[in-house]
């Protein structure tokens, strides 16, 4: 796909999306500059929020509906892990569950940062849900992450002192039906914010961009798995990492318009009853940690799924290390074995999201739009916001 011309991508309905996919890692090295030169500012705006509650910790909520709210997911496990801990509590809570139950998630006299993550900024759960946070947090800050300067959550943020916006690449903002390079792009961000694990990242940087561009040269080895006769798909994996796989199998859902079934879980959960999933149709993915002693987890579920004897395919995903899985992977040559899980998470969702885009094709769809009923859209459309007093 990534070496069609413009034209036959557009005879197939994939050009956009192809070309979304493809470009991620300039993307990433943009994203990067980007908070470089927003550093300070950054900096600025936490340390203020940080002082004024010297006694407290701040809670952080990462929202967002669909593909945006797995941005939190995949964040929180990591920062809580290596962020500032000290001032911070890190949560991930879709828009989905705060705007339909605004006081199970939101508690009006802790002092809360919301960060709002958001493709397009303008689906209806995404404006309610900082209109709701503004009702009830008493000493609500927020961080504005999303990629359209013109979307409603962009522009209220521009004039307010509490509202960091952070724009990103203009790129980023996708015109396909499904979120690529806006997930990656604000995930990215998001990690460079409050990862405080290491002063330099410009190492890691390089490397996933790298690791970004090996994954689009060896298209043809993930073609040939989807050229396995399979209607199954799981994802697994642990940390950050396991938060990856509800993105990774919603963008088979979407592209393929449910014509292939999906399913994800923790490399430990999958076999306390999901397991059942998995039958002669099945491919199993896991995404496998860089840590030593996460990675035994991975490698375990791998290993005793081939062992069943019953799965199409099981694909270990990831870097090489020390213990790799002793049937099929695909191993990125060029990454750094301590990369750091939630940085490993963007070659990898990179490699997913190919994996859907063959998918997509090769049950007969157009990826661009997929939707054929019309029934799924681009920005959500059908909800009603009901007044909340």
């Amino acid at each position: 796909m990534f070496s069609k011309t413009d034209k036959e991508l557009e005879e197939m309905g994939a050009k956009i999306t192809t070309r979304e996919i493809q470009q991620q890692p300039d993307l990433w090295k943009e994203a990067y500059e980007n908070f470089i030169s927003n550093q300070d500012k950054v900096q600025n705006f936490l340390d203020e929020i940080i002082s004024n509650f010297p006694d407290k910790k701040i809670r952080v909520i990462f929202t967002g509906a669909g593909t945006s709210a797995y941005v939190g997911d995949t964040l929180r496990p990591y920062l809580n892990k290596v962020g500032d801990t000290t001032h911070f509590n890190f949560e991930s809570i879709p828009t989905t569950d705060i705007v339909s139950d605004p006081l199970d998630n939101l508690r009006s006299d802790d002092p809360t940062i919301l960060v709002s993550f958001a493709r397009s900024g303008n689906s209806p759960e995404s404006v309610a849900t900082v209109e709701m946070a503004e009702k009830i947090v008493k000493d609500l800050y927020q961080i504005t992450i999303t990629c359209a300067p013109e979307g409603k959550l962009a522009k209220k943020a521009e004039n307010e002192a509490g509202n960091l916006l952070l724009l990103q690449p203009a790129k980023s903002n996708d015109k396909g039906f499904a979120m690529t390079g806006s997930f990656s792009c604000m995930t990215l961000t998001a990690a460079l914010i409050f990862d405080t694990s290491k002063a330099d990242k410009s190492e890691w940087i390089d490397a996933i961009i790298k690791m970004g561009q090996e994954v689009i040269s060896r298209e043809e080895e993930i073609q040939a798995i989807a050229d396995l006769d399979y209607n199954r798909i799981a994802y697994l994996g642990s940390g950050a990492l396991s938060g990856l796989t509800r993105e990774a199998q919603l963008k088979v859902l979407e592209l393929t318009a449910g014509q292939l079934t999906t399913i994800f879980d923790s490399s430990m959960g999958f076999r306390h009853g999901p397991k059942s999933y998995v039958n002669d149709k099945t491919i199993v993915f896991d995404f496998m940690s860089n840590d030593q002693y996460t990675r035994h987890y991975d490698v375990d579920i791998l290993e005793e799924v081939k062992g069943d004897a019953i799965c199409k395919k099981v694909v270990g995903v990831g870097t090489s290390a020390s213990e790799n899985f002793s049937g099929d992977n695909f191993l990125m040559k060029s990454g750094i074995v301590d990369l750091p899980e939630l940085y490993q998470a963007l070659p990898d969702v990179l490699f997913a999201q190919t994996f859907a885009l063959l998918s997509s094709i090769k049950v007969g769809n157009t990826p661009d739009t997929p939707s054929a009923s019309g029934t799924v859209n681009r920005v959500v459309k059908g909800v009603t916001i009901h007044d909340y007093e």
